[in-house]
């Protein structure tokens, strides 16, 4: 079971947790968002107050290459390390997730081609945003020749987590937005998903919730809400665990390549054309637990909106994603959509309800980059 650590003011948990790992030298996988944080003077004094040398590694970026991972690793084996902690984004904490898989194996081959090799290295995670949820799930995101590479594994989930209230603080707005939207996509998907289970679907209920009654004072900068937000996000991810992720984030990841856009931001634009061509679709639904159980699921979400049928749930979510300014990107030219539409993972459309062929992906993504109002 995941260990949740508290955030009292002297961090004693985390001391804790570290003492009884028995921890002698830890790798740090971080972004640049940790100098703006408390934690970043806790790593650094770690060796002079409790005899833990510190390696850190931030040598990757967003949406992080498999190579960047790849030296990771190599800084991981050669010093020694007997734990990591990532401190960051979503990307921070897939690239830890993706050095902890790769300790055991074969480090002369393409980590890609390998079987799995089980590590049971401790794993710790403290997230810095509100959605992605990733300190919840056994699923990574890296890039190999620019092509996404969904890595699954149960050893990926953190052993322990830390949530920080006070990083959320210095998030830019555009992070804050996109992010959260990131854990409410999450939530929708996993309710229609092919996977729903009635666990996934009551952390998804809570998760919508959350979210719609704390958006304005969390966008607002209050901080009371800021664990309220942390718990969203960390209940989505419990959900995709358990469900996978649909179409709408199978559509997003080459929207957020192609146009720069933030992954929660391109998620949002799917989730919002994707939402009512379902609802108008539940008769090419492929789910066998039937049509009548797929529009129940939609009525769900929508009675978690607070909203009185599946339409008007799916109004609300567009006007949320109007409401932020989260506005798609120009087309540049008719070769995107070509792109666009061959880029969605066939594997990933098999958790969608509904059918999705070739003509129905290309007229969301026109719909998405040159329909949409």
């Amino acid at each position: 079971m995941q260990t949740i650590l508290n955030t009292a003011s002297d961090l004693k948990d985390l001391d804790g947790y570290l003492d009884k790992a028995r921890v002698k030298k830890l790798l740090l996988v971080c972004d640049d968002s940790i100098h703006f944080l408390r934690l970043d003077e806790y790593f650094e004094g770690l060796e002079k107050r409790r005899g833990i040398q510190v390696i850190r590694f931030s040598d990757f970026e967003s949406n992080p290459a498999y190579e960047s991972v790849v030296r990771g690793e190599q800084v991981l084996r050669e010093s020694g390390c007997d734990m990591i902690a990532a401190v960051g984004g979503g990307s921070a904490i897939d690239v830890a997730k993706c050095i902890k898989l790769y300790k055991n194996m074969d480090n002369s081959k393409n980590y890609l081609t390998q079987q799995v090799v089980p590590c049971d290295m401790p794993l710790l995670a403290v997230p810095t945003t509100a959605g992605t949820g990733s300190e919840a799930t056994r699923y990574a995101v890296i890039y190999y020749k620019g092509e996404k590479q969904s890595i699954t594994y149960e050893s990926c989930i953190p052993d322990a987590v830390l949530f920080e209230p006070q990083v959320l603080a210095t998030l830019p707005d555009y992070q804050k937005r996109s992010t959260m939207l990131d854990a409410l996509c999450h939530a929708i998907e996993s309710v229609w998903s092919m996977g729903s289970t009635e666990q996934s679907k009551r952390y998804c209920v809570q998760t919508i919730k959350l979210i719609l009654e704390n958006m304005q004072s969390y966008l607002d900068g209050d901080e009371i809400v800021f664990p309220t937000m942390f718990k969203a996000a960390n209940l989505a991810g419990k959900a995709i665990n358990i469900t996978q992720t649909t179409a709408g984030h199978a559509m997003c990841y080459k929207l957020t390549s192609l146009y720069g856009i933030a992954h929660g931001h391109a998620a949002a634009l799917c989730v919002r054309s994707l939402f009512p061509y379902m609802i108008e679709n539940t008769d090419k639904c492929i789910d066998p637990r039937g049509e009548g159980f797929l529009k129940d699921s939609f009525d769900e979400i929508a009675d978690a909106m607070g909203c009185k049928t599946a339409q008007s749930a799916a109004e609300r979510f567009a006007g949320i994603v109007d409401s932020l300014g989260l506005e798609a990107p120009k087309m540049r030219a008719q070769t995107d959509i070509d792109i666009l539409k061959t880029s969605v993972n066939p594997d990933r459309l098999k958790n969608n309800p509904v059918r999705l062929d070739v003509c129905a992906i290309e007229k969301l993504y026109r719909e998405i980059l040159g329909e949409y109002k």
